[in-house]
């Protein structure tokens, strides 16, 4: 018989589980400040891809049933391939994978009860194809608030560092890619960091400064996973 630990080490993206079920290996302390914030969290797979994926589920997620919202972020979407377009992207390269964003979309809009957003995203095709959809706006972003962003990247050059580190799949992300996504999307994230800290609690960083975020993001040992608040339903 499978555990459901063992399925969700199989799923891109897995169900939504009592924080209790996990954690354990974390210090007695910061495991005590998460409960006491948190009720829930969903695994992301470690595969590099992990704060994509994060931030485009649980985004999504966080507008089911709110129509008008998720029609406002379908059009961010739309519009985002303006971003990639400036950035000297050939349409043909991130066509098909714009166009099955929008579907994704659309198909949270006419499902509205999130079953079918974790099926979608445990198809590792489509799944991966938001990520990688994100990594080039993300690059794009960069690269287009170069003036701002070629200051905290530690490369060569910003353009070999958005080729390198950005639009490569299961490459680790940096702050500033959380900053030039969160930016070109309008999505605004809260991090909980077990790393950082003063030793008892966690350390929060909220993305950008003073907005409500629309989601939750526990850091470890440089891995994202969803978090859900304990007014969350």
């Amino acid at each position: 018989m499978t555990t459901s630990r063992q399925a969700d080490a199989r799923q891109l993206v897995s169900d939504r589980q009592e924080i209790s079920t996990y954690l354990l290996e974390v210090q007695a302390a910061k495991y005590r400040d998460i409960c006491s914030q948190y009720k829930y969290m969903r695994k992301i797979r470690g595969d590099g891809n992990c704060f994509y994926r994060a931030l485009c589920f649980g985004h999504l997620e966080s507008l089911l049933q709110n129509d008008r919202s998720l029609q406002r972020f379908k059009e961010t979407v739309i519009q985002s391939g303006r971003e990639l377009l400036t950035a000297g992207f050939d349409e043909s390269s991130f066509k098909d994978l714009l166009d099955m964003f929008v579907g994704v979309v659309e198909q949270c809009e006419a499902d509205g009860q999130g079953d079918t957003l974790l099926q979608l995203f445990n198809e590792q095709t489509t799944s991966d194809s938001l990520v990688q959809y994100l990594r080039l706006l993300t690059s794009a972003y960069l690269q287009n608030h170069a003036d701002f962003f070629s200051h905290f990247v530690e490369a060569p050059s910003l353009q070999v560092y958005c080729t390198q580190e950005v639009e490569t799949m299961a490459m680790e992300c940096d702050h500033v890619d959380i900053l030039a996504l969160s930016e070109a999307l309008g999505v605004s994230i809260h991090i909980a960091s077990v790393e950082g800290g003063d030793g008892q609690r966690l350390a929060h960083h909220t993305i950008p400064e003073g907005a409500e975020p629309s989601l939750h993001l526990l850091y470890k040992t440089a891995h994202y996973d969803i978090l859900y608040p304990h007014h969350c339903h």
